[in-house]
């Protein structure tokens, strides 16, 4: 539950980009931590640094250019660090920054809060299915 005094409203920008709501700063930062895959690498690397081909194994459906691309998008914004190593062939390591080593507890906290509510999601989306079926 948001405080009394927290406005939430898809205005909440328009001071700052009065005709492109998609530029929201905070709506920019949801949408890099919200994406797909962002959440599970971000939760892998909380366990410690991980290479290229460990975090690809580790998450299930995700394409090497996905990968690559979110690996980029979370270094950008500070989330994750990028270390080569000049071996042959040279090996890369990402490790998540102190400003993403923020985001693991309230990542974890979502994961609990899903892995909770599941079986009710399930429940209420089979009710609202039953129900539209009817209509």
């Amino acid at each position: 539950m948001l405080p009394d005094n927290t406005k939430v409203s898809s205005d909440d920008c328009s001071d700052q980009i009065p005709h492109n709501p998609d530029e929201c700063p905070v709506r920019e930062v949801l949408n890099r931590i919200g994406d797909k895959w962002s959440i599970f690498i971000i939760a892998l690397l909380d366990s410690g640094p991980m290479r290229f081909n460990a975090l690809r194994r580790r998450i299930d459906g995700i394409s090497q250019r996905m990968l690559t691309l979110t690996l980029k998008g979370l270094e950008r914004d500070g989330l994750v660090t990028r270390t080569v190593y000049p071996t042959v062939p040279p090996s890369v390591e990402y490790k998540l920054t102190d400003l993403g080593i923020t985001l693991t507890k309230p990542i974890l906290e979502l994961n609990l809060w899903a892995v909770t509510h599941r079986e009710n999601i399930i429940q209420s989306r089979s009710q609202f299915d039953s129900r539209s079926e009817s209509l």
